[in-house]
């Protein structure tokens, strides 16, 4: 009987000294969550890394925030706190069925950056994120921002128009999009060697790397954004974009053309254009180290 207590009270002073050291462990996370929801049933993924002031990244099409891995290395280090919202439909976000337009791109952001508290951010935008966030700045009127940078993106009118004769037809435009519905992969996989200015600009495994991601995408999501992107003329809304606004470019760009940067320069009166010599539409990977010090460069003045 006297054995069994005494096993008893080890075994109790065991567990209780287990729970006291997991009690004083020291929290090695932020307490940062890699999930917000949008709205009932809707989270979407988010990278949010380094302390100080807030750089808010959104992604091309049909990527997500994963996209930005060498901006979130580089920009964590240099006293940013960087951070990659995923898009509903794209990467580890959610994927309801549901709307995948503009309007919806841009209420999600705005629910983000309310729940992260965020204030005087420089929100980038790479192609079609590009599209999302100059529509964010001015549906939302610079809500949470104090600049804004673009990145080889589809705007201000991806297709031709009317006194926009940049970018791709109609026509085109509609076999692509049928190309999402028939062929999704193999458009995917020939997107590469249409990202970069020539051929070994990126190698073989970042061109996977890329083509992974976009894979990851929604096939609902992938069409219905490129339709929504169609459709969207935002040269009306340059006009309204009130804060400084740094426009990066690929010359050889042949996803986006050069011609889409001097149209946003012209209309977005506090702004300027960097040039990517080098680069075609890749050009956070084709000139990272350009890219990232370009990037810090706007977001410190």
């Amino acid at each position: 009987m006297k054995k069994s207590i005494i096993a008893f009270v080890m075994v109790v002073s065991l567990f209780t000294n287990s729970l006291m050291a997991q009690s004083k462990r020291t929290a090695a996370s932020a307490g940062r969550a890699e999930y917000i929801e949008v709205e009932k049933g809707v989270r979407l993924h988010v990278t949010d890394l380094g302390e100080g002031q807030p750089i808010v990244l959104i992604h091309g099409w049909p990527l997500s925030d994963a996209m930005y891995e060498y901006q979130y290395q580089y920009l964590s280090r240099k006293g940013f706190r960087v951070i990659g919202i995923t898009l509903r439909g794209f990467g580890k976000s959610d994927k309801p069925y549901g709307r995948y337009d503009f309007d919806v791109f841009s209420d999600d952001i705005k629910v983000v950056l309310d729940k992260l508290k965020i204030e005087n951010a420089t929100l980038g935008g790479f192609s079609m994120g590009g599209a999302v966030v100059l529509h964010y700045v001015t549906k939302y009127d610079a809500a949470h921002v104090g600049k804004l940078a673009l990145f080889g993106a589809a705007a201000p009118s991806w297709k031709q128009r009317e006194g926009s004769p940049y970018g791709i037809s109609e026509e085109d435009a509609n076999g692509l999009i049928t190309q999402t519905m028939t062929a999704r992969e193999d458009l995917i996989a020939g997107l590469g060697s249409a990202f970069v200015a020539k051929e070994g600009n990126i190698s073989k495994n970042v061109e996977k790397w890329l083509e992974n991601i976009n894979l990851e995408a929604s096939p609902y999501a992938v069409t219905e954004s490129i339709s929504a992107l169609k459709d969207l003329d935002l040269r009306p809304e340059l006009s309204k974009i009130n804060i400084p606004t740094a426009i990066f470019q690929g010359t050889q760009d042949k996803l986006c053309p050069f011609e889409f940067a001097v149209e946003l320069n012209k209309g977005i009166k506090d702004s300027y254009l960097v040039e990517f010599e080098n680069s075609g539409h890749a050009l956070f990977v084709e000139e990272a180290e350009k890219f990232n010090q370009e990037l810090e460069k706007f977001a410190l003045k």
